[in-house]
């Protein structure tokens, strides 16, 4: 009995560890995202090094999260809700680590822009708009797998259509830009770039609240509509 205890107690405490590490490593991808929108926007060149050079630390978090999920499924041979948490898991840490790609990417552009003397002036607004709701959306999709709360997961879902349409608008801004004085079209590309990898994020973000919902109803919601997903997430 005493030995039975103790393996479901290690056992627990081997599959929250794996969720904190998540949680931890959500939290270093969100500070990226968020020091490489404010670095290209205000020409922070340091930030922006930085940046770059921190990337390593999420892939190897990656490696790290991956490694330990294959250990508890080949140790622990866990199923149902269990089950679920870890395959989950694996492809959560998968969007983190591609979220800090986008961050890098977004740094990366910011010092080529600065070294060409070409930083776009606008839409700067509109990029710090859809930046924001990016980062939002990762914060919530985080907070959602810490409590484990589908309803809190779906509303993120219905936000990705915020920040498709603020893309579309940053879209049309551009053009309009690039038309009026053909001179900037560099200048737009760079912005576009930067928007698109924004959008990119908001995309992850939602995958990651659709991953929550897999771990707490069973179902997997992916490519089904926003209201059968939000029915399934409140069943």
């Amino acid at each position: 009995m005493v030995p039975s205890e103790h393996f479901s107690k290690q056992y627990d405490i081997d599959l929250e560890a794996i969720r904190t590490r998540v949680l931890e490593m959500g939290g270093l991808v969100e500070s990226q995202i968020l020091a490489a929108i404010n670095g290209f926007i205000a020409g922070d060149l340091p930030a922006l090094d930085a940046v770059v050079e921190e990337d390593h630390r999420v892939n190897a978090l990656e490696v790290s999260i991956d490694t330990d999920c294959s250990h508890l499924i080949a140790r622990r041979q866990p199923a149902a809700g269990d089950l679920r948490m870890v395959l989950a898991v694996i492809k959560i840490v998968t969007d983190l680590e591609r979220i800090g790609d986008e961050a890098a990417k977004i740094a990366r552009m910011g010092k080529q822009g600065h070294a060409q003397a070409r930083m776009p002036r606008t839409p700067i607004a509109a990029v710090r708009h859809i930046g924001d709701i990016a980062i939002g959306m990762l914060r919530k999709a985080l907070d959602a797998l810490a409590r484990l709360d589908p309803v809190a997961a779906a509303a993120i879902v219905r936000e990705d259509f915020a920040i498709d349409e603020e893309f579309r608008s940053i879209l049309r801004q551009l053009i309009t830009f690039m038309m009026e004085d053909p001179r900037t079209i560099s200048q737009a590309i760079d912005i576009l770039w930067v928007a698109k990898g924004i959008e990119r994020i908001g995309d992850h973000s939602k995958n990651m609240a659709e991953q929550v919902i897999y771990i707490v109803k069973g179902t997997d919601v992916r490519h089904t509509s926003v209201e059968e997903l939000e029915r399934e997430a409140r069943g």
